[in-house]
Order: C-alpha cells, then structure tokens, then sequence
C-alpha cells in the first residue's frame, strides 16, 4: 500500500514539473502584436481655427426722449417690431412753475387785448360800411385785430406746451411722442410708466426709453489667441454654430480683426467680427453664444492618412507599410508631410493611394469575471 502511494505522488510530481516548464515555454515565446490596417486614402483636408463669441445686432439704436418728464404711458414692449415713426411711449410734461405763471398771464394779456381789438374791428366795421370812415382807417383796426388774434393764439399754444408738453396743432408731432428712429425689433424697454425721464442734453445722456435694432443684420463677434490672429485676414469665410440653435449652421464672412489686443488670463486676445448670413426662416436672438469655425487653410483630393500613423525620428516621419495580411508583416517607410487637421494630414511623397499601412495595436480583451447568481 505504501508502495503504491509512493508511485502516485511521484507521478503527481513528475506531472507539476513537466506544467511548470511547458507554463515558463509558454511565456517566454515572444507575443504576436496585431495591428488595425488603415488605407490610404484620396480626399480634402482643411486647416480650421475655432474663436468663441456672440451674435450680435451690427447697431443697436438707443431711442431717447426730446423733452424731460414722467412715462405715461407705453405702447411697445421687448420683441416687437417697429418701423420708424410708430410711437413707443408717450411722456408726461411736468411744467416749471415760473415758466406756467408767465405763460398764464400772457394769455392774459393777449386776451384783454383781443377783446378791446374785436370791440374796435366790430365798431369800425360797421362805420366803414355806413361811409363815415375811410377804407384806410378802417384796415388800420382790421391789422390790429389779426395781430392780436395771432397773438392769442400763440399764447395759448405757448402755455399748452409749457403744461402738456404739445400744441393743439402739432399733436402728432409732439415731443411727448417717443418714436422709433429706425425699422426693427424692439430689444429692451427699461422704462415703466411713472418713471423719471429726462432728454440728452451737453451733461447728460439722457435716459434710454427703447433699444431697437435690425435683427437681419447679425454680427458675429469674438475673441482669437495672439498664436492664430496672424493667419486670418477680411474676406475669410466661416461657419457659425450657435449653441441654442444645435442643428443650424450659418456662414458668415470676416469684415473687421483689431489692431490691439488685450490681456486676458495671461493671453492676450484680439477682437473679431463677421457678418452673419441669416435665412429668413431663422430667428436669432441678440446675445446668442456662437462659436465660429475659420478656414485657413484647404486642400482638395490629396494623400491623407490619420496623424496617428505616423512615427518621428528626429525630423523625419515614417510610417509602416502593409506587405503581408496574414501574417501581418509590415516594411517601414519614410514619407514626408504637409498639412494637419488634427486627425488627418497630408503626405506629399512616399505612398499611393493603394497603400495600406499600420495603425494602432488591437489589445486583447480580457475576459470578465463571471457573476455569481445571486440566490
């Protein structure tokens, strides 16, 4: 029996030795490395800069009141479109009492003087008519009486626009009427009725009724780094992605770059703007946050691979070329470059379109831990 046990553990140890070589064989043999193969390919490849922004009216008119006064009343508010001439708020005059009590007592006064005036006109009238005076006396009372008419007149228009801020003949073109200057969209309104008003003057702006402008007419502005500034130029085409607006994208054309630049964060930053080509069915609001794509530089149908490919010793650049599928052999090349996207480049010598070569290495998956059924 003891002999036997003895066998069988020799066996079982003769058995472990003999795994244990054939396991050390096994991972001393050197692993074969698979690759993905990517083709050559003929196409268009474009160098891109990207600048952050807005979108922008190209002017946003400020509408300011020509008298001072309290809001009344207003007719319009923000996101209504107006044409120049239609009436956004009306104002309230509220009249200097020194300049109401004189304008009072020359009513006054011309109406004293009317009144003896229409007395004399009525008098000398009929004695004209009867041949007791002549025509030339009679013209003289008939002078003084227009005059005096007129002067009443004025008087009373003065003190009406020394109260109310109109005259009785020129209502619709009063300065109590605040109207739009231009045909647009009403942006903001940040007056409500009761509020103070005064009109610009040499000391002061004036107080903002209404901002109006042309939402058609889109500007596109934003910032470029100091490292990308010098490759744009006006003229340059562009593509605008609006954040609000996912699946639209509008073209634009660079009008304006800044001579100066400023610092921000460490870098400094030149401004930039372009007109923003708007479809009519379209809507886009002042202040939209826009990001836009520039051109600088394109390529049609030239030797791209993807820049992964590619390896660098020094200067030069290689990439491996495919000889064989199976097994994947592979000769190394030296090929030169030309322009990036950042995913694609340019190789100017060294392949064909019908070429495929190396990409990246295919890693084994390793195999998930089986889930233990839970009971």
């Amino acid at each position: 029996m003891k002999k036997i046990f003895k066998i069988g553990m020799l066996v079982i140890l003769a058995g472990a030795v003999v795994w244990t070589f054939w396991f050390l064989w096994q991972k001393s043999r050197p692993k074969v490395k698979k690759y993905e193969i990517e083709a050559v390919k003929s196409g268009n490849i474009e160098k891109r800069t990207v600048a952050t922004g807005k979108v922008e009216p190209r002017n946003e008119i400020l509408i300011k009141p020509q008298m001072s006064g309290i809001i009344a009343e207003v007719y319009k508010e923000a996101g209504d479109v107006v044409k120049a001439g239609d009436v956004i708020a009306k104002i309230k005059v509220i009249p200097d009492m020194v300049s109401l009590n004189s304008a009072e007592s020359r009513v006054t006064r011309a109406q004293i003087a009317f009144d003896q005036s229409k007395k004399n006109y009525e008098r000398d009238n009929k004695l004209y008519n009867d041949k007791v005076i002549s025509r030339e006396e009679f013209e003289k009372t008939q002078l003084q009486y227009n005059s005096d008419k007129e002067e009443l007149r004025t008087a009373k228009d003065n003190l009406s626009l020394t109260r109310d801020g109109v005259s009785s003949d020129k209502t619709q073109l009063s300065n109590t009427l605040v109207r739009s200057t231009i045909n647009g969209t009403i942006l903001d309104v940040p007056v409500k009725v009761g509020n103070s008003v005064i009109q610009s003057n040499n000391f002061n702006d004036g107080t903002t009724i209404a901002t109006v402008a042309n939402m058609s007419d889109m500007l596109f502005v934003g910032k470029l780094d100091e490292t990308e500034v010098g490759k744009i130029k006006v003229g340059m085409p562009m593509d605008i992605t609006i954040g609000a607006l996912q699946d639209q994208k509008l073209t634009a054309k660079l009008e304006y770059v800044s001579p100066k630049g400023t610092e921000e964060n460490g870098a400094t930053m030149f401004q930039m703007k372009a007109a923003v080509k708007v479809p009519k069915d379209v809507f886009i609001r002042a202040g939209y946050s826009a990001n836009a794509e520039i051109i600088l530089t394109k390529l049609d149908q030239v030797i791209t691979i993807p820049e992964s490919c590619i390896e660098f010793a020094g200067d030069t650049a290689f990439v491996y070329v495919l000889k064989t599928k199976d097994p994947q052999t592979f000769k190394k090349k030296q090929v030169k470059i030309g322009l990036s996207d950042g995913i694609k480049i340019e190789v100017k010598s060294g392949l064909s379109s019908k070429d495929s070569i190396r990409g990246s290495e295919i890693l084994e998956k390793k195999p998930e831990p089986k889930k233990e059924d839970k009971k």
